[in-house]
């Protein structure tokens, strides 16, 4: 009999972009794999994918207590129905209200993957220091389960929440990133003529948005010649979004040239000479595993889960985060030194090739599942 393996997400799109691989390789090994999120667009992929899908009641941003208490409830009602052997929770709700449900419906096994603190460890507003101390509460009920893993991608998210007695530091697992494949993400000789200086990200203040576009207006009045391409979309169910007016006004912007959302990374990423993401704080940011693979210099902030997806001084500058000047000093390095750009874009792959195989990234999902049902087992 197959062991019964449920993931849950708060947004279908962000599962089949990140977990995509591991969920698959359970597939693949027996597993009967069934997925929760909210509807969206492209269930029908999950089903064709070989996972029963559920509908799950879930809002990504929203406070009404009664709305999250029934949110809480439906996932409880969803693990007792399905009576799944093992539960992977991601993203802040599912851990939060998944770890409790799990907890009182008696799930056996539990795996949790922190991807980044997020904007509440970021915004510094009294409101958010406030909600902050409330969720750190909420994470230790919801990660007290006696058979769980909960997987960092970034030791220094791992520090604080053992720091916070919000988890155990036996339960916790260090698995750098979400894997990359490297036939797919390959290297090409970076493209002739004008430079091109990519950040590709959602749009939110966290990311750096303004600060890659300050530092983009910052070179051009200074002479730089260089093309300032920004590749993202809006993210409603994130308090740290951009509004509508501001992506407009980025679509206007004279100094940077704004594409919306993109699916062809791989293409994207061949056709720059230097990538750049000056966000506030990451897990381990996709976008920075996938510019290693393709062999190009990056740019990034000093901060947890950027500085961890790279190799400062050898595949990339790392910068003071919020400092836009400091931004445009690196890109300014950066364009004009060819043979660094190249050196680091092939420390870059090599980095890759070592640490962001998409296959190594499955297999120690797969051995945490292992050894949480071997538990099972052994109780």
């Amino acid at each position: 009999m197959s062991n019964k393996l449920l993931v849950v997400c708060n947004d279908l799109d962000f599962f089949l972009l990140h977990r995509l691989p591991e969920t698959s390789g359970a597939l693949k090994q027996g597993y009967e794999v069934h997925v929760a999120t909210p509807p969206g667009t492209r269930v029908a992929e999950i089903r064709e994918l070989g996972f029963i899908y559920h509908e799950l009641v879930l809002t990504r941003s929203g406070q009404n207590p009664m709305a999250e208490l029934a949110a809480l409830r439906a996932m409880y009602a969803l693990f007792k129905r399905v009576q799944p052997d093992l539960v992977y929770l991601m993203t802040v709700k599912p851990i939060l209200y998944g770890g409790i449900a799990a907890r009182l419906a008696g799930v056996k096994a539990v795996v949790a993957a922190v991807f980044g603190m997020g904007y509440l460890f970021t915004d510094t507003r009294l409101k958010t220091r406030i909600l902050r101390a409330l969720v750190s509460r909420l994470y230790r009920l919801a990660l007290g389960h006696r058979n769980i893993r909960v997987i960092f991608q970034n030791p220094t998210d791992r520090d604080l929440m053992v720091g916070l007695g919000v988890v155990l530091p036996e339960n916790t697992v260090l698995v750098r990133g979400s894997g990359v494949d490297l036939q797919r993400f390959v290297v090409i000789p970076e493209p002739e003529g004008r430079p091109v200086v990519l950040m590709a990200a959602r749009l939110l203040y966290d990311k750096g948005v303004r600060e890659y576009v300050e530092a983009a207006r910052l070179l051009r009045e200074q002479g730089g010649d260089a093309r300032f391409v920004l590749v993202g979309d809006r993210d409603d169910g994130n308090p740290s979004s951009l509004s509508r007016q501001e992506v407009e006004a980025l679509r206007a912007d004279p100094n940077i040239e704004f594409l919306g959302f993109q699916k062809n990374m791989p293409q994207l990423l061949a056709a720059a000479n230097i990538v750049v993401l000056p966000s506030y704080r990451e897990g381990l940011p996709r976008v920075l595993e996938e510019a290693a693979a393709c062999g190009r210099a990056v740019i990034t902030t000093d901060v947890p889960g950027c500085r961890d997806a790279i190799e400062a001084g050898i595949s990339g500058l790392l910068v003071p985060v919020r400092d836009a000047a400091g931004l445009a000093d690196a890109i300014r390095r950066l364009l004009a030194d060819h043979a660094l750009r190249r050196e680091m874009g092939w420390r870059g792959r090599q980095l890759a090739e070592r640490r962001y195989a998409v296959t190594a990234i499955v297999d120690s999902h797969l051995a945490v599942y292992r050894e949480l049902l071997a538990a099972t087992s052994a109780a």
